[in-house]
């Protein structure tokens, strides 16, 4: 597990002329820099210098947007994350390009007909190994600019809990009689803070914009409802080097896409469940307030950079409480299951059709245990780190439940989460896959006849004594000669 919650590391700084793409630091963004909580870690030309993550290398003609910018910060007064400035670095970091050079373009017309013919054939190789229906009411293909602004929304409700949690303590660390008199500083506190925020959200949603294929990469939907997205430039680069057709690349990663907004669809009590998680997690955060007490004592307003340096030295770390490893544990299991239905199910819709079905799911598998957006995303994000051992065991005990219930025992278990399997289940799953089932059909029915029974009691007849035993037979047959 990450002690960093929001160490995301800087992304690297791309040469103005394009210089091919080079990049002139080392590691690629998403990684983690320096152990602290924000992750500013040293840009080139930045050293320390936090703003030289939103301002770049400072040169002269910069420095009038560079104030703008700061002013900017320090007069926010929104909530626990500078959105605007989370959104603005995101767009920037997307124009930078990706590391290998790689460049955002619009979509043409041609690339969004293969995209929606993708996800139409999917969702009918879907019908088959699922009960659950379509959920994409439409197909949409985005460029990198196009996700950023589509997903900004669920990152707000994935950050804020954690954020608020955060900016709250920077308020509480003076006596009440004292904040009074400390308001400015308190009010610069809280700006700082929610501008850093921003720029570190801007900077990894910019960077896993360069990364993913679509809008369910990381388990969670982080698109529209009910619109199943790809990424034609990201999909390009995925499947260069595999030796795979890229229409066979595109229309396995359709299948996926188009799976999990089925899940996400028709099990309306996933996404709170989820989210309920990460907020959870939040409400476990502990700040030192301590260090956090010296710096609001130390802290020179002509020197906003101070309250960085603080930050770098750990001042928000994450309580190792049960409550907060309960919440983390309810969040990895939620999630292997949801990836780990997903694989089963694109397995067994893919491999009558595609020659490289197994291939390219296996590709998908490594690309998560080797650092892919979703483990990195959620490691530098909420300290959860996606392990695929629990992947993997989820999609072996979904493939075992469908040879042993059927593809309609299978999905009914997403009916409540008290049904679905454990961590200990994904531990044994032969012995879930094998337990008695409660037959729930049977108990709806036991609950109903009990209402009808209920409701039938405020009439005469049922009143009258040494009937009660019998109405419930009366009732049964009348309906049994009825449905004949």
């Amino acid at each position: 597990m990450s002690d960093t919650p929001f160490g995301f590391g800087l992304p690297p700084e791309e040469p103005e002329n394009g210089d091919d793409g080079k990049k002139k630091g080392g590691g690629q963004g998403g990684g983690q820099g320096p152990a602290n909580p924000f992750g500013f870690g040293g840009a080139a030309g930045g050293g320390d210098n936090p703003f030289a993550a939103m301002f770049g290398s400072m040169n002269p003609n910069d420095l009038g947007a560079a104030f703008q910018q700061l002013g900017q910060m320090l007069s926010y007064e929104g909530g626990p994350v500078n959105w605007d400035m989370a959104k603005d670095i995101a767009r920037q970091t997307v124009a930078q390009g990706t590391a290998d050079g790689t460049k955002d373009a619009s979509v043409s017309a041609s690339e969004r007909a293969a995209v929606e013919e993708a996800v139409r054939l999917a969702d009918l190789w879907l019908d088959g190994v699922t009960s659950l229906p379509s959920g994409s009411g439409t197909a949409v293909a985005w460029s990198r600019a196009e996700w950023v602004e589509a997903t900004l929304p669920v990152w707000k409700d994935l950050v804020d809990p954690v954020a608020e949690r955060v900016g709250a303590a920077m308020g509480d660390v003076l006596p009440e009689e004292m904040q009074a008199m400390a308001g400015p500083l308190l009010g610069m506190m809280r700006s700082m803070g929610g501008a850093m925020f921003g720029t570190q959200i801007g900077q990894a949603v910019g960077v896993l914009a360069g990364e993913v294929v679509g809008s369910t990469d990381i388990g969670l939907p982080l698109g529209p409802a009910g619109k199943a997205a790809l990424l034609p430039v990201n999909i390009e680069t995925f499947g260069s080097g595999l030796g795979v057709p890229q229409d066979e690349v595109r229309l396995y990663l359709a299948l996926r896409e188009a799976a999990h907004q089925r899940l996400f669809a028709h099990v309306p009590w996933l996404r709170s469940h989820l989210f309920g998680a990460v907020e959870g997690y939040a409400r476990g955060i502990k700040v030192d307030t301590s260090k956090l007490e010296d710096v609001v004592g130390q802290l020179d307003p002509s020197h906003p950079e101070q309250l960085q340096d603080a930050l770098q030295q750990g001042m928000f770390q994450p309580e190792d409480s049960p409550e907060q490893k309960a919440a983390l544990a309810r969040l990895e299991t939620a999630l292997a299951l949801v990836e780990g239905w997903v694989d089963a199910v694109v397995h067994a819709a893919a491999a009558p059709h595609l020659p490289s079905a197994g291939a390219l799911r296996e590709t998908l598998r490594r690309r998560r245990a080797s650092g892919g957006p979703a483990e990195q995303t959620f490691a530098t994000l909420i300290g959860l780190e996606l392990r695929p051992r629990r992947l993997r065991d989820a999609s072996r005990l979904w493939a075992s439940l469908t040879d042993a219930r059927g593809v309609d025992g299978r999905d009914g278990l997403w009916e409540h989460p008290d049904m679905l399997p454990t961590a200990a289940d994904l531990d044994d799953p032969d012995g879930f896959v094998h337990r008695e089932q409660l037959d729930f059909s049977e108990l709806d029915k036991m609950l109903g006849e009990a209402a009808k029974g209920s409701a039938a009691g405020t009439s005469d007849e049922a009143g009258k004594p040494g009937n009660d035993g019998k109405s419930g037979d009366v009732e049964k047959g009348e309906k049994g000669e009825g449905d004949k």
